[in-house]
Formats: structure tokens, sequence, C-alpha cells
């Protein structure tokens, strides 16, 4: 293949008709697009930012417009009946609508409904936006003679952009989007939409156009739509078989071994009950378009607002890898923020397993987890990460090594350079919270709260041919630490796998502000 004759990675493309008409790699999914479009009419779809849902509305903004020549040997034109009818389409991106007070999203809206008019020709003089939008809706149908399709992107950014600054601002601009896409399911409408279809993050459960659901197909969750954005391994493997090819090139590696890191780093996310993994595309095409593995998608925005909202919970992070959700995450309020709700929704967090109708959460992958852990660790330390980051970092090899003296004296030495005014309430909960995060951020396999048979392990440290397991505990002894360990038989976990087992009892000292006495002992 020649140059010219290789296709380019999309890393800064989201339009269909560029990817499909300038020679740009496109991962087919039209055989859901094809399903969506032929068994419903009304639909939402929540996923993470950057996750593809604006190509996925280019996409369909391609097929209702009847511009066959851009799918050409797509599935849907080489196995579907799709008739290739032209209908008009409103599209509106609320990714850059002016959305800095209710007035400015009002104005903005109608400004774009009236560019959307001009492309047809047409005017309307309805003063306020509900109606606009009604009439325009109205005026399209009657100008071509076929029924609408409506295509709305990032509907919730008005609302989203400022949590943590403003809520008020926050509560306005939910009241205009209820009213605006209140009208979308009136009577008046409804037989002259051929297809809505709405995109978000978050799914607030006080937007009109939620509020009946039998109007609305939710496909956050619908299992059959689990890979509609994001790439399986399948699709990685294939389509991608060439940039992996000169990425391992680029490093000297085994194909796979490149494509076992890029499944450490950037796959893992699952929207359903069923077991179907995907890979995060945002992060994966710049791994492989800048042939280095960086926390790509993590770097795009930071989740200041949502690191806020943890510690003004006084959440337990070391938790977060072993959350247990019901089917409630999919919606939520804004007088009730669940912390939960908001990190699987924002994609911090993913489904682990589906136990007993729970859903079971932990991070994706190690690019969010790494990234997030780092965050937390400098909201919990402030300068405190920066200054210590090498002596961090050496962590793992004072354990690989079983240099108990040098870690403790390490481990003991940061707890000590964290300033006292961060945090009052300095109980086992804080300094668990602290440990797991020095951990984490050092690139241990740190795994908290292990459940197990008899109880949780406080915390897991997991190396290619031992096992760390570690209790905490405050004012008390090293000893009662350890002694939890054999009497709730923790180690049972770890037995046959081949690893050196090791147990670990630290007890802190709220006094001191710090570690007070560790134990380490092999496992009988």
């Amino acid at each position: 293949m020649t140059g010219s004759d290789r296709q380019k990675l999309p890393v800064d493309i989201q339009a269909f008709e560029i990817m499909r008409g300038e020679n740009y790699l496109y991962v087919d999914k039209t055989r859901h697009v094809y399903r969506m479009a032929t068994e419903g009419r009304y639909y939402f779809l929540s996923r993470p930012r950057r996750f593809g849902k604006s190509l996925l509305v280019s996409t369909l903004k391609c097929l209702f417009q009847g511009r066959k020549e851009l799918f050409a040997g797509l599935w849907i034109a080489d196995h579907s009946d799709w008739e290739w009818q032209a209908h008009p389409v409103v599209v509106i991106d609320f990714s850059n609508v002016n959305n800095e007070t209710p007035e400015s999203l009002k104005v903005d809206l109608g400004t774009r409904l009236a560019r959307i008019a001009d492309e047809y020709q047409l005017t309307f003089k309805a003063p306020l936006l509900t109606s606009q939008l009604t009439e325009l809706i109205l005026a399209l149908h009657r100008h071509t003679g076929q029924p609408v399709v409506v295509l709305i992107d990032e509907y919730d950014k008005p609302i989203l952009d400022h949590l943590g600054k403003n809520l008020d601002i926050a509560k306005a601009n939910r009241d205009v989007l209820k009213s605006f896409f209140g009208v979308l399911k009136s009577g008046e409408l409804a037989p002259i939409l051929r297809f809505v279809f709405l995109t978000g993050i978050s799914r607030f459960s006080k937007v009109s156009i939620f509020s009946e659901l039998n109007n609305l197909i939710d496909l956050s969750m619908d299992r059959e739509y689990a890979d509609l954005l994001g790439y399986t391994q399948q699709e990685l493997e294939t389509c991608f078989q060439e940039a992996i090819g000169s990425l391992a090139t680029a490093l000297a590696w085994p194909p796979e071994q490149v494509i076992a890191t890029l499944a450490r780093q950037y796959n893992g996310y699952r929207f359903s009950e069923r077991d179907l993994r995907v890979y995060n595309p945002f992060s994966i095409l710049r791994a492989l378009r800048y042939q280095q593995f960086k926390d790509y998608w993590f770097e795009s925005a930071t989740p200041g607002f949502l690191i806020q909202l943890l510690q003004h919970a006084h959440y337990e992070f070391p938790e977060i890898e072993n959350l247990e959700m019901s089917s409630r995450m999919t919606t939520y309020d804004l007088e009730n923020l669940l912390p939960e709700v908001i990190l699987f929704q924002t994609g911090y967090v993913t489904i682990k397993d589906v136990r007993n109708g729970l859903y079971i959460l932990d991070y994706p992958n190690q690019e969010v987890k790494q990234a997030f852990i780092d965050h937390l660790l400098f909201a919990y330390t402030r300068e405190t990460h920066r200054r210590t980051r090498s002596h961090i970092l050496q962590l793992p090899g004072y354990l690989a090594q079983e240099d108990f003296d040098t870690f403790f004296e390490t481990m003991r030495a940061i707890f000590a350079s964290i300033p006292y005014d961060i945090e009052s309430k300095r109980d086992e909960a804080y300094f668990h919270t602290i440990f797991y995060l020095l951990m984490s951020a050092s690139g241990l396999d740190a795994q908290s709260s292990v459940l197990t048979s008899k109880g949780r392990i406080d915390l897991a440290i997991i190396f290619a041919d031992k096992v760390y397991i570690i209790e905490f505990k405050c004012n008390q002894s090293a000893q009662t630490a350890l002694q939890q360990i054999r009497a709730k038989q923790y180690a049972d976990q770890y037995r046959g796998g081949g690893k050196k087992i090791l147990l670990m009892g630290i007890n802190f000292s709220t006094a001191n502000r710090n570690l007070a006495e560790w134990i380490v002992n092999p496992a009988e």
C-alpha cells in the first residue's frame, strides 16, 4: 500500500462526510445505525466525553440526507434495504452554544434555528424559542413534503458547564432545555418527525424529554448497543492492523506486546449487563497516531469539579474500585448529585461485573486510574505530591525487593510532609486513603477493599511473584491488624496461585499524624 492509499487516522475529525470523502479510517458502525433508524423514532444515548457521539450524529445526518455515496462499502449499503430518501435534518450541537446565562442560551439557540431556516430559504416570526422550534419543523415539513429529523449533540453541556461554579445558572439552563425539548413530544409535531436523537454525558431527570419513558428509547445501557461507540478488541486488531504494526516497529516491540499495552491503557469500558468491553477511541487514535502511550483522554479535561464533589462528600476514594450501584446510575438531578452516578456517566468508572441486580464498578483502564489517582493525591496533599514524586516512584522497587525499612521510612517522610491544614479528621479512613493513593500513584497494582467470603481486605498489592495483604488500624497496634488478616483467612484468596503471600499489619497514630508501627510476616 502506498502512502497515498494508506487511510489516515481521524484524530481531529468528527464529520462523517470528511472521513469518508478524504480517506480517513472509519470503523463501520452502520449495522447499529440501520437498526436504530428502522426500529424506533425517539432515542437518547449517554456516553463519556470524546467517545464518538458527535461522529454518530454526523453519520445519522448524512444517512437521513440520503447521501448514499458516502456509505459505499459499509454494512448499511451492502447488506440492508435502506431506501436513501432525503429528509430535512435539524442539527443542534450544544458543545459550542453560548450558555453563560439562560438569556444568552435562548438567544444563541434562536440564532441557530434561524440559520437552519435560511438554508432552506424559510423564515419564521414566532417570538418564543419553543414556538420557533415548532414553526421551523412545521415549515421544513411543508417545504420538503418529508418528515423531519432532529439531531441534538451534547444536550446537557449548558448544565454541566456550571456544575461546581454556579448551580443557579445550571438550574436556569436546565429549565430552558426543559421547555425547548418538550415541544418534540407534542401531538402537533409527532406525526411529522421521522427521527429524534439526543446525545449527552448525563441524563438529568427534570429535563422534559426524559419525563415519559415511553416516548424515548434510552440506548445508554442497552446490551444490543454496547459497542455502538468505542472499538471492540476485534475492531482494534482488524481495522488498525497497519497502525499497530507501525507502532510496533517504532517501539521495536512485537505486535502482541503493543496490543496488550493498548488494552491495559485504553480498553475496559463496559456499558451494559452484556460483558462486552470497548476501547476509548480518543486515546487509541492518538496513541497510534503519535506512537506514544500517554493519558490522552484524561489530559483533554481534568475533573476538577468531580474531585471537589468527592472531597465535599467525604468520599472514601479506595472504595471507588468496588462501587456497588443499582440501575439508578442512568439518571440524576441537580438537587441530588450522587458521586457514584457522576463517576460512571463521566467515564471515570465503568461496569466491572453484575451481581444479583447490582452493578460493580471500577476504573476502566490504567490511563484513567493512574491519572485520576494522581489528581486525587494532589488534591489531598497539595505540593507534597510534586515535591515527593521521585520518592513515590521508588516505592514499588522497595516492595519488590522486600526492603521494608526503606519502604516505611519513605512512607513516613511523605506522610510527615503533608500540611496539617489540609485534613483535620485524620482517622483510619484518611490514612487508608492516602496509603492507597500513594501505592496507586507509584504504578503498583493496588486493589482496595477486596471482597472475600469473610470480609474485605483493606488493600492488596499484586506483583508477578508475590502478593501483599494489608490491614490498617488506627491508635491500636500492627499486631491487631495482623491478627485480623489471619482470623478472617484473607490469604486464602491468593493461595494456589504460585505467588509468595506476605501479610502486612500497619497501625497509624492520630497524635503523630503518621505511621506508628508495622509488621510484615509471610503467610503460614
